[in-house]
């Protein structure tokens, strides 16, 4: 890696799981390898820039620049302004829980929430972060992947796409993509979080590549087949408003 890298590095750290609020100088000469002289220079940089803070025995948080920036995204992001009347309309109707995710590595981030109602909880909240292989949100958007990219990514954790029950081999798995592609949504029960059903569509760019997805969590106690279909069919036109919404952008 060269410097920049490095330097960028840094705030992987506090990527490392829900615990990781504050990281010591020591905790990240340790973790890291960089010389001292190098890391204080670093961390100088990353504070100046407003990207981390820090308090006497508590250590290196993420700055203030961090919620600067995310209020812009949440005000600016023209998926997330696109989303956000038909998300607010689809989470009333059905009184479920609307997600709007993107697509994050090989990792799905939610970038937007809007709730319709109190009998539920999602904690699938904006800003967190889950694998590509679970729940429908997830999968709606993994059906989409190029296939030199899902090729790359079963390649590193072939096991895992067993597990998800998605298939044994990349064969499989494509033949089970292909299937949510035909149908144009995808569902879950209990996937994620017991007790809810998710169902989700994908959102694509203006190239027609895939973006992210739009996802509604119902109580298992509220649905049967009949509301999936039509809670789909809901979800497949919302999503297809945020795409060509995003296209003219």
């Amino acid at each position: 890696m060269n410097s920049h890298e490095k330097m960028l590095g840094i705030l992987d750290l506090f990527d490392s799981g829900e615990d990781a609020v504050a990281v010591t100088f020591d905790e990240m000469h340790e973790r890291l390898g960089y010389t001292r002289s190098t890391l204080y220079r670093y961390l100088k940089t990353l504070t100046d820039a407003g990207l981390l803070t820090s308090l006497p025995s508590v250590g290196y948080m993420l700055g203030p620049r961090i919620v600067e920036l995310d209020y812009k995204i949440r005000t600016g992001d023209v998926l997330i302004r696109a989303a956000r009347p038909v998300m607010e309309e689809l989470a009333s109707q059905f009184r479920g829980i609307a997600l709007l995710c993107r697509r994050y590595r090989f990792d799905v981030l939610c970038v937007h929430q809007e709730s319709g109602t109190d009998t539920i909880h999602s904690n699938y909240e904006r800003g967190r972060r889950r694998s590509l292989l679970h729940g429908a949100a997830s999968l709606g958007i993994l059906a989409y992947l190029p296939d030199h990219q899902l090729r790359k990514f079963y390649g590193l954790v072939p096991e895992q796409f067993g597990t998800a029950g998605l298939g044994a081999t990349l064969k499989e798995v494509k033949a089970t993509l292909r299937e949510h592609r035909q149908r144009g949504w995808v569902s879950t029960t209990g996937d994620v979080t017991p007790g809810v059903t998710g169902v989700a569509a994908p959102v694509f760019d203006s190239r027609s590549e895939i973006l992210g997805s739009l996802s509604l969590t119902l109580r298992d106690s509220r649905t049967n087949s009949k509301m999936i279909e039509d809670v789909a069919e809901r979800v497949v036109f919302c999503a297809g408003i945020i795409s060509k919404t995003v296209a003219r952008s």
